[in-house]
């Protein structure tokens, strides 16, 4: 009989490793031979324009609200616009003394909408704080209650009124583009033809049309004495707009929804609006919820445009402080780089909001 000799297996390389910082750049950047020279490219494209903006931006900038430093020779940026007209830009024309009323009605607005992006406060209980919490802004803004002064609405700007507009939109064009996409998708004629000449009518202006027409034209035909606020109807005109965008986002999602399952949900007896609120609105908003927060990031932005109609927003506010003072005009670069970081911020919260929403409506998907 034969022996047996024992012949060793060579051994094999330990497993590349597909977690941790290094293995996500050897993946994503050096992945193969043009993702590594595009990654080398962007590094040096980096490195040529990063070390001067920081120079500028940081090193040799004026910090202090000195108009005369920064005229200097060889001076960086001028942040000093910033510190000298930080309350105008963030405010806009409401009494300096009272700018305390906007930044705590501002402050419960955005900590109540942080609290209604996260599942613990998902309760009864959110929408009647919502209306509480509205009924509070427009008293702190508004004021001729409880001791407060009076400031009306076209003395409202900066940061707050574009807070205030993003949401209130938001808020009130998601259940309209609900019903036109179902109105839309709807087996009545009538509905359905209503429901496409808004969609089709809205998308086929501009959102500057639709403020010009809510401000200067809208009030031609209203009874005579009788008129409605200018920032009502720009909440209106921007709610509508929005709405009829959103609509066809929707809309694409309910059309993915196979035909069978509205089927098996009417053999089970379920009526239409069961088997909408049931079956086919969770599913279609999953499949849309990254469109969904797009067109609310657009929308954020969108109110820059209010300013055509002497409402002056972030945007507005900024270039009313600066072409009052002729000292500070030439440093504008500096106030749009700030307002870029805010709305920077808000948008990329949104945005990182939206990826967080999907990992939970996906969860069940998950094998």
């Amino acid at each position: 009989m034969r022996a047996q000799i024992f012949e060793p297996i060579a051994p094999r390389p330990a497993p590349v490793s597909t977690e941790g910082p290094i293995a996500w750049i050897r993946i994503n950047l050096f992945g193969d031979w043009r993702t590594g020279l595009m990654t080398v490219i962007v590094l040096a494209a980096l490195l040529a324009v990063l070390p001067p903006f920081f120079s500028w931006a940081v090193i040799r900038a004026a910090w202090l609200p000195d108009y005369d430093a920064c005229r200097v020779d060889g001076a960086g940026a001028c942040w000093g616009v910033v510190a000298e007209k930080y309350r105008i830009i963030l405010f806009g024309r409401y009494p300096y003394e009272d700018q305390w009323r906007p930044l705590l009605a501002t402050s419960l607005m955005l900590a109540l909408l942080i609290g209604s992006c996260t599942r613990g406060f998902w309760k009864s209980w959110l929408l009647p704080a919502w209306i509480v919490m509205l009924a509070i802004f427009f008293t702190l803004m508004y004021g001729n209650v409880l001791g407060l002064e009076k400031v009306e609405t076209d003395r409202w700007g900066g940061l707050p009124l574009t807070i205030m507009l993003s949401v209130l939109s938001m808020m009130m064009a998601f259940p309209i583009a609900m019903v036109v996409a179902l109105g839309r998708r709807s087996s009545l004629p009538a509905i359905r033809t209503v429901c496409t000449i808004y969609v089709e009518l809205i998308r086929g202006v501009p959102l500057i049309s639709v403020l010009f027409m809510a401000s200067f034209m809208f009030p031609l035909f209203m009874p005579v004495g009788m008129s409605i606020d200018v920032l009502v109807r720009v909440i209106i005109g921007i709610t509508l707009f929005a709405a009829a965008y959103m609509a066809e986002v929707i809309r694409g999602g309910l059309q993915a929804i196979p035909k069978g399952q509205i089927e098996a949900a009417a053999t089970l007896g379920l009526s239409y609006w069961q088997t909408q609120y049931k079956i086919v609105l969770p599913q279609a908003l999953a499949m849309v919820v990254p469109s969904i927060m797009n067109n609310f990031i657009s929308l954020f932005k969108d109110t820059s445009l209010v300013t055509i109609v002497s409402l002056y927003e972030l945007t507005g506010a900024l270039g009313m402080a600066l072409n009052s003072d002729a000292n500070w005009r030439p440093f504008k670069i500096e106030g749009y780089l700030f307002i870029a970081l805010i709305y920077f911020a808000f948008c990329f919260s949104m945005s990182r909001y939206s990826v967080w929403v999907e990992k939970q409506v996906n969860k069940g998907k998950a094998r």
